[in-house]
């Protein structure tokens, strides 16, 4: 059976919990700031992806998509729910982006922790995959990547990588080397994970001095 969709973009988040959320940045916010802080990263992000309109949009959730926040955002945002897959980060996104590929000719996948990814990145990730490369990356400035896209999918894209570590662009790009395909990288952005991506985020104006306080 042919795809029946075009696009498909997946938004990965982890449910609001205080404590368990946003964890570098609670010395600076406390537990609750730092869920409140979550909260409004994971409305932004579901903001730009309805601004992108480059398709059908998926909310996945860890550990599970049952919160009554995320499935009031579900709602509010128009987008389909799923519980992430078991295993590591890579497992999970593999799952996530095989699931996509089978229902969409494209799939797209980013966090919710980049504020400053635009519906423009998304549109322009979309672009680069219409026009026929296998994959597109925006790189992030800690040595990860906020968004990767895929027009075919390959455990070994995944496997082994040193989830959250500095080392995970460089090991990515070496995985799309060895599987012989093609790639762009698009602009260098920042997730918000540490005290001073949170004054930043401030300081550009992309944030209300409220959000996070309390």
């Amino acid at each position: 059976m042919p795809p029946i969709a075009s696009d498909t973009l997946i938004l990965f988040a982890r449910t609001p919990q205080a404590g368990a959320v946003k964890t570098r940045l609670i010395p600076l916010l406390g537990e609750e700031g730092a869920a409140a802080l979550h909260v409004h990263l994971i409305e932004h992000t579901l903001a730009t992806a309805r601004a992108a309109g480059i398709g059908r949009t998926e909310l996945h959730c860890t550990p599970d998509c049952e919160h009554p926040y995320i499935r009031e955002c579900a709602i509010r945002y128009g987008v389909s729910l799923a519980s992430q897959a078991g295993g590591d980060l890579g497992a999970r996104m593999a799952c996530a982006l095989n699931q996509a590929l089978e229902r969409s000719r494209h799939a797209i996948l980013i966090g919710s922790d980049c504020a400053v990814l635009t519906a423009q990145h998304l549109q322009e990730a979309r672009q680069v995959l219409h026009e026929g490369a296998d994959a597109v990356i925006v790189p992030a400035e800690d040595g990860g990547y906020a968004l990767i896209g895929l027009n075919r999918c390959d455990p070994r894209l995944f496997a082994g990588i040193a989830w959250g570590g500095a080392e995970v662009l460089n090991q990515t790009r070496n995985r799309l080397s060895e599987l012989g395909w093609r790639w762009r990288e698009l602009e260098t952005l920042w997730d918000v994970d540490r005290p001073e991506d949170y004054h930043r985020l401030l300081a550009l104006g992309l944030l209300a001095p409220d959000i996070g306080t309390g």
